[in-house]
């Protein structure tokens, strides 16, 4: 499947700004079964300085300077992407997940595909007892990694309410946990916290889903969303897997990923510094198009 994506970033601010400094990761990776086709991406007012890089994880890293005095910055990110994933069902025969959990904290490489790089606690995702607590009831001794995971996403879609007002980006897992409410990087977060308490690998994984109206109703230009969902070490022959606990889906081909890291402060797709703005608005809206 090929799709073509459009993500509009878009800040106004209550007074001028004379002043940004700003970091993207808005190119889709190559890997996991998504290929990247081409990517660009258009910055109004136009940047002074403009440099690439690749960070620890290999997500493509756009750092950008304006100096030009700005009510308004725009950031149009444009891409198409192949996907071509077959993952497993959520039922399949898997590793136990108590020899997922041994091999992982064994493993000698250090790279960012590493397992052990995803065991430990992160700046976003502290380890916690009641919500290690809540994972182990999913992971019975000696279950399959794969239906262990399948069952704790289907539990957090189910007992978790989808609440874009209950919480914002700096609010604390443990307040997540209690009240059971939150958005898709909570609830990502949640479920990343309970696997890495039981010591499996768990990765924050941001990107793009695509939506499919309800029959008979047209698609709405700029309906489609960024998103966020889990990515599990399954065991040296699985390897990497997807999870989407918003959704309760085994990622397949409507998930286009951005970027992958411990949490989502690895894995922003905008951010950086202002000088000048007392107030500020954001408007995002993503287009994610079948072309075949």
């Amino acid at each position: 499947m090929i799709y073509d994506i459009r993500h509009v970033t878009t800040y106004s601010y209550e007074t001028q700004v004379s002043f940004a400094r700003c970091s993207l990761r808005l190119e889709p990776l190559s890997d996991g079964g998504q290929t990247l086709i081409s990517h660009n991406v258009e910055i109004r007012p136009k940047p002074a300085e403009r440099a690439t890089r690749r960070d620890f994880f290999g997500t493509l890293t756009q750092s950008i300077l304006i100096e030009t005095a700005h009510r308004t910055l725009r950031i149009d990110s444009r891409a198409r992407v192949s996907l071509d994933r077959h993952p497993p069902a959520r039922d399949a025969v898997s590793p136990s997940w108590e020899s997922v959990r041994d091999v992982a904290v064994e493993a000698t490489s250090l790279g960012p595909t590493s397992p052990v790089g995803y065991v430990f606690a992160s700046s976003l995702v502290p380890v916690l007892r009641p919500v290690t607590a809540y994972a182990a009831a999913s992971f019975p001794p000696g279950g399959g990694i794969i239906a262990g995971a399948a069952d704790l996403m289907r539990r957090i879609r189910t007992e978790f309410k989808y609440d874009p007002k209950a919480t914002v980006i700096s609010t604390p897992l443990k307040e997540v946990f209690e009240k059971r409410h939150g958005v898709c990087q909570d609830f990502a977060h949640v479920m990343i916290a309970g696997l890495r308490g039981l010591g499996l690998p768990a990765a924050y994984v941001s990107g793009y889903l695509r939506t499919i109206p309800p029959p008979g109703q047209p698609r709405l230009q700029g309906a489609d969303a960024t998103h966020a969902w889990v990515s599990v070490w399954c065991g040296a022959e699985l390897g990497w897997i997807g999870f989407d606990p918003t959704n309760d889906l085994v990622v397949a081909n409507d998930h286009i990923i951005l970027a992958v890291g411990r949490d989502f402060s690895d894995v922003s797709p905008v951010d950086g510094v202002i000088v000048g703005a007392r107030k500020q608005k954001l408007a995002v809206a993503v287009d994610v198009l079948l072309v075949e």
